[in-house]
């Protein structure tokens, strides 16, 4: 069959529309990656912006636990220290021996002491913390139940245990004193117990 000139027309006007369409495809392409392109960057700039506020974030929540620790180490240093052995003679436990920040570690586990204070017949244990917690308690009635155990040189003495701490509830204190332990706290430059004259200690 033999091909008209109309016929070449019409191929012509088809390959013009198929090449109008193509364009089209291909503006419509581009406009879609040139706005995917645009969130993509919209969400790498948001995505680095978080980065550089949780960075910042960190240092800050670094720089007040370094103070805090800072506060802690003074705390132990200026009130509790020169404080803690006077304190218990006054309540007739003649403690004489002072051993900061005792550290046992044998085969089947370890201990840790913040403070240790000591005669020949009694051993007391003092826990120290920025913020007293009742969870902070129980982790120190779980280590005055050890420390015959780790420590059996001072198998014979008479263990009690305290806290001490720059900020206190009421509600921790009561159930410090309830568990039997001395609860000592700061009260302006000097460091007091807390546990009244009704007290009546726990011994390990």
């Amino acid at each position: 069959m033999a091909t008209t000139a109309d016929d070449v027309w019409q191929i012509l006007a088809e390959l013009a529309a198929s090449q109008k369409q193509t364009q089209q495809n291909l503006r419509e392409t581009e406009r879609l990656f040139k706005e995917q392109g645009q969130e993509l960057d919209r969400r790498f700039q948001e995505t680095d912006r978080r980065f550089q506020e949780t960075e910042r974030y960190i240092k800050r929540v670094s720089r007040d636990v370094g103070k805090l620790s800072n506060r802690l180490g003074e705390f132990v240093e200026w009130q509790v220290r020169p404080a803690v052995v006077g304190l218990f003679q006054d309540r007739g436990i003649d403690v004489h021996e002072f051993h900061p920040g005792v550290s046992v570690q044998r085969e089947d586990g370890g201990l840790e002491i913040d403070l240790l204070v000591v005669n020949e017949t009694q051993a007391i244990l003092i826990e120290v913390k920025s913020k007293l917690t009742e969870k902070d308690v129980d982790e120190h009635l779980e280590r005055l139940g050890k420390f015959k155990q780790f420590m059996p040189r001072y198998r014979d003495v008479k263990a009690l245990g305290a806290v001490a701490a720059m900020v206190l509830s009421q509600e921790v204190v009561s159930y410090a004193y309830g568990k039997g332990l001395f609860v000592l706290a700061p009260s302006g430059d000097t460091l007091v117990i807390l546990n009244d004259a009704n007290f009546r200690p726990s011994y390990w």
